[in-house]
């Protein structure tokens, strides 16, 4: 039998994408899917002419983790429109590297889990496989208007809230072709029960076996907005005790490792066991990022999550979207986090955040692969697939990373 192939785009400006695309890659491989899968680099496919790298030596995608390592994220509203205005200038440039890549790569439908850069992957795919589908998952709770995620174009959309929705219906996509998951793609990872016993776990680690517990994430980049929350809560007296997860962000680690504490603190840098200790903690404060609040919520975790001028203008959103669902507090400033962990603690609040938390029920990384299917089954009864040659190796794709 002949697999289907499936070219899934990812981006690492930021962690998510890539976490994303990993994530449904594991998921299609546990399902046995006669899918040939190929997780594709859009920076790799468009490195020939990436000028920020030609003249700097920074890769275009780096920038955008550079601005969150050093907290350089005030006024992003007015630099991501410029940074999208950057990429749409070279769009006839791109659309002509990626025609001759998607020629090569000769994929039967492509997913896209990056923003920017879906105009130019699909007309480079009309001109190289016309026909072939398209498909645009928002890693994002909703876009960020105009053009950021959702393009006017013949694709399909799978989104993870109503919001998500009701903006691919105002820019023209048919409901036919707007499809709703339960949320946001997560590692399988955040479904497994814990196996350990938390009071034990927590002792282990140096914790107080019974005091309420904070988990601080700032996604893989980290941040030194988490040694602010960190003061502010180490105070003699204090209920909590805090489990903080830095990513790469040694300066912060550091810094927290050498703090006087008044309340027991376990520091960690990069780590993939976030879902472990995600079990040890009975809340969340971090960014409002949506990978980092569906992780926590996966986990039945209330959140708490920061809003102001250095918050990310795509994120912004997802912080209002916390408090229409009731599922958090949104704080401006580390100097509020003790007010709203006092209020998320309350006997008589915390159990509904934490039974909202828990009614998520967020599946969307098992939910998509079916969606998959559903798509590929329609266009094959609807138009004659274009032929296709004889499958390349995946080491002579342009960017691939993985082969399944």
């Amino acid at each position: 039998m002949i697999k289907a192939r499936i070219a899934l785009i990812y981006i690492d400006s930021g962690g998510g994408h890539r976490a994303a695309a990993n994530a449904l890659c594991e998921v299609i491989r546990e399902q046995n899917r006669p899918w040939d899968i190929q997780l594709i680099s859009i920076q790799e496919m468009l490195d020939s002419i990436d000028f920020v790298r030609k003249y700097t030596g920074i890769q275009f995608q780096d920038i955008y983790n550079i601005m969150l390592r050093k907290g350089w994220t005030l006024g992003s509203r007015q630099l991501i429109p410029l940074m999208h205005q950057v990429i749409r200038m070279s769009h006839g440039a791109q659309v002509n590297v990626l025609t001759q890549q998607w020629a090569q790569i000769q994929p039967d439908l492509v997913v896209s889990l990056i923003p920017h850069y879906n105009r130019s992957l699909k007309q480079a795919l009309d001109h190289a496989w016309p026909g072939t589908p398209y498909v645009t998952v928002l890693t994002d709770i909703a876009d960020y208007p105009p053009n950021f995620w959702i393009e006017q174009q013949d694709q399909y959309v799978i989104c993870g809230s109503e919001q998500a929705v009701a903006q691919a219906r105002r820019l023209g996509i048919p409901d036919s072709n707007i499809l709703r998951a339960s949320g946001m793609i997560l590692n399988p990872r955040f479904y497994e029960t814990a196996k350990s016993d938390r009071r034990a776990e927590r002792m282990r680690l140096g914790l107080d076996a019974d005091r309420p517990t904070g988990l601080v994430l700032y996604g893989g980049e980290g941040s030194m907005e988490m040694v602010k929350i960190a003061r502010a809560l180490n105070r003699p007296g204090s209920r909590v005790q805090l489990i903080l997860i830095c990513g790469k962000h040694r300066q912060a680690a550091e810094a927290l490792r050498s703090m006087k504490r008044h309340i027991p603190m376990l520091v960690e840098g990069f780590t993939r066991d976030v879902p472990a200790y995600m079990e040890l903690a009975d809340f969340f404060i971090g960014k409002p990022g949506p990978g980092c609040i569906s992780e926590a919520l996966a986990k039945r975790l209330p959140v708490i999550v920061q809003r102001n001028a250095w918050t990310m203008a795509h994120e912004r959103y997802n912080a209002d979207w916390v408090e229409q669902e009731k599922i958090g507090i949104a704080v401006r400033g580390p100097g509020e986090v003790p007010r709203a962990v006092k209020r998320l603690l309350q006997p008589d609040l915390y159990p509904q955040y934490r039974h909202r938390a828990l009614a998520m029920h967020n599946r969307a990384v098992y939910e998509i692969p079916e969606m998959i299917e559903r798509i590929l089954a329609e266009r094959q009864t609807a138009t004659y697939p274009p032929a296709r040659l004889p499958h390349l190796p995946a080491q002579s794709i342009p960017g691939s990373a993985h082969s399944a």
